[in-house]
């Protein structure tokens, strides 16, 4: 892979240029100083005057190839969405889940996205659409056994097969093991599926306290247990958790969550549009140690994949709710969208600094969105919209220049065709 060099591009404020090597970010320099002590034969030089850099976005959950059910399930509860979204899936094939995911790649990488945290079907397809599209997936292998325990047993051999195919994946793609939800999979499974990841060194990644029926019928039936309270119960929770929603918590489960190290991923936009809530503790849990992520949902709740959308929305409804302007204060929310989430997944990403992973996105602040003197974060969340990006780095690859992503009509019409079929 040919090196670049970004010359003259806008870093914290100053222009700077950056050696990009492989996928490492290898040198960062006062614009200029570069041209006579680094070799730059080789390198393809970028100029990026007027151009200001930032880390590429994690989305920290997701279900990618939900990019083809966008409005199949709207203005009605959650327990009939959900069902909803189970009956569709009996329906759909791996030529689904890979123009599905396809899309959702096209979808983050237009939105400054390079690295995504996802749980679907037909994860050796979704790992391979994302390979294509030069962006970086942690892939689960899920667990949803809904109390059948021919099928639980089964779902552990799955697992176990996947997991040596994840062995041939090399830089493609993370394995993870998905336990689906407290109220979808097994006792039995939910303990087998940590014990198989924590012998393997997998990363964990479930959905917990999503609704305040989940938290209520888990109580119920586990003896007044909270979901969390459930998990902790079974020795499930800790530093290698990715806990998506993490919505409806009291004070035991925010101490919990936080002596265990959980990383908590806040979906803001997904949880507002099913009236799940939307009083997501974020002060409470990072200040008991749990590591704060974003995310944005699949979009058949969500509706986009935008993560710089996820973050004006998370930051106006924290301070709704608290009565607090100075709550989710801007460098917080961009460290839950981009190092907090790579900390999840064991990456050295997020930031963009030498030796570390080259995922880049270079925004255009030749607009009025930018005009104001505030401070660019400011701009760039509050004001602007992922349009502003215009070109991405993923790993140390353009997968997109001058908001041109290579294959995109192919892609949209790949999935056209699936969804017309499936109709």
């Amino acid at each position: 892979m040919p090196g670049i060099l970004l010359k003259n591009v806008t870093l914290d404020g100053c222009p700077r240029d950056i050696a990009i090597d492989g996928a490492t970010i290898r040198r960062i320099a006062k614009a200029g100083e570069l041209d006579e002590s680094f070799p730059t034969c080789g390198y393809e030089v970028m100029d990026c005057t007027g151009l200001t850099a930032i880390p590429g976005f994690v989305n920290s959950h997701t279900h990618s190839a939900m990019s083809l059910m966008r409005g199949v399930g709207e203005d009605i509860l959650f327990e009939d969405w959900i069902k909803r979204i189970w009956e569709i899936e009996k329906g759909i094939d791996k030529d689904f889940v890979y123009w599905g995911t396809k899309a959702a790649c096209l979808e983050m990488i237009r939105t400054g996205t390079t690295v995504f945290n996802d749980q679907y079907w037909f994860p050796s397809t979704a790992r391979k659409a994302a390979a294509e599209m030069g962006i970086l997936p942690a892939i689960s292998y899920i667990f949803l056994d809904n109390g059948d325990m021919e099928k639980a047993m089964r779902q552990r051999e799955e697992c176990k097969e996947l997991y040596q195919e994840s062995l041939e994946w090399g830089d493609s793609a993370i394995f993870t093991v998905s336990v689906h939800s407290v109220y979808s999979v097994c006792r039995e499974n939910i303990v087998w599926a940590a014990d198989f990841a924590r012998s393997h060194g997998i990363r964990l990644h479930v959905h917990i306290s999503e609704t305040l029926k989940e938290v209520n019928d888990c109580k119920k039936v586990q003896g007044g247990l909270s979901p969390v309270e459930y998990l902790d119960s079974l020795g499930f929770l800790g530093p290698d958790v990715i806990a998506a929603h993490t919505l409806w918590l009291d004070d035991r489960d925010v101490t919990i969550l936080g002596e265990r190290g959980v990383s908590c991923v806040h979906n803001i936009n997904s949880n507002l549009k099913l009236a799940s809530g939307y009083r997501f503790r974020y002060a409470e849990l990072k200040d008991h140690g749990a590591n704060v992520c974003l995310g944005t949902d699949g979009c058949a709740s969500s509706n986009n994949l935008d993560m710089l959308e996820a973050m004006k929305t998370s930051a106006i409804v924290q301070k709704a709710w608290r009565d607090d302007p100075s709550a989710m204060q801007l460098p917080e929310l961009m460290d839950m969208a981009t190092v907090n989430g790579a900390r999840a997944l064991g990456l050295r990403t997020g930031r963009i600094e030498e030796g570390w992973r080259a995922d880049i996105s270079l925004v255009d602040t030749h607009s009025s969105f930018f005009l104001s003197p505030a401070p660019f974060l400011s701009n760039l969340v509050y004001s602007a919209h992922s349009d502003c990006i215009k070109t991405v780095i993923a790993g140390g690859k353009v997968v997109m220049k001058d908001r041109v992503v290579p294959g995109e009509d192919e892609i949209l019409e790949g999935a056209s065709q699936v969804l017309s079929e499936l109709q």
